[in-house]
């Protein structure tokens, strides 16, 4: 009798909320990474998968930038175009990029090398370990989730980043207080996200209406303009997280 073939090792209990996609980097992407990566992306301990975060260890802010002063992340910076512009424009408060995409985080640190920008990190990593296990509780000042992947397909829908297991995980990071700021383009989603944390009891709605204002720290982008262009309307959600018991 033979014995039964061992399952597949499984990296993560629970799917991710991206297809993690390889290609080839422009030479000014590899220059990037080996030249700009010291300066910007933060060095992590992994855990099985290539973009995991190794349980309890967390970073110390102040240590990572060299000050204390505010700290705003955004989940899924895509191509640095929101936050380069938010780290140019408020340089006394200091800024992570969280995303899985190595070109768009080469791109960012080139950016943010054009823009002379000093207080901004970049962190290669799944968004919700981040917020576990990377960032201290209470730590961030905002949370920023623009455009996340609306996994638009119903069989796909468990995919998607806000889902009921997200705000525990945003109000551990973000002090009490703070700000959790988010935008899609699909309004499926975008209701999605609204019900989920009004039925959060760490957040509280900081707008009145159905919809927020558009933030103005959220700069247009070529991914919005495209949405727009197909006629996809913006939704912006704002949400203030409560005071801790």
């Amino acid at each position: 009798m033979h014995d039964a073939p061992e399952e597949p090792r499984r990296f993560r209990e629970k799917p991710v909320s991206f297809v993690r996609r390889s290609g080839r980097m422009s030479d000014a992407q590899e220059r990037a990474w080996s030249e700009l990566a010291p300066r910007f992306v933060i060095a992590v301990a992994r855990d099985a998968a290539a973009t995991s975060i190794l349980p309890e260890s967390h970073i110390d802010p102040a240590q990572t930038w060299g000050r204390p002063a505010p700290l705003v992340a955004e989940i899924g910076s895509g191509q640095g175009h929101a936050i380069v512009h938010a780290a140019s424009t408020r340089t006394d408060t200091d800024f992570l990029a969280i995303e899985v995409f190595k070109a768009g985080l080469a791109r960012t640190m080139l950016d943010g090398e054009r823009a002379g920008v000093t207080n901004l990190r970049l962190v290669e990593a799944n968004a919700p370990e981040v917020l576990e296990h990377l960032l201290p509780e209470a730590s961030l000042d905002e949370l920023w989730v623009f455009f996340p992947d609306p996994w638009h397909k119903a069989k796909h829908n468990k995919r998607r980043l806000v889902a009921p297991e997200f705000p525990p995980l945003a109000a551990r990071a973000l002090k009490d207080g703070g700000m959790l700021r988010l935008a899609t383009d699909w309004e499926d989603y975008a209701r999605q996200m609204r019900e989920v944390l009004d039925d959060a009891p760490q957040f509280e709605r900081a707008f009145p209406g159905e919809w927020a204002e558009r933030f103005e720290g959220r700069v247009v982008t070529a991914f919005e303009r495209k949405g727009a262009a197909k006629g996809r309307e913006i939704r912006d959600l704002t949400y203030r997280r409560a005071p801790r018991p």
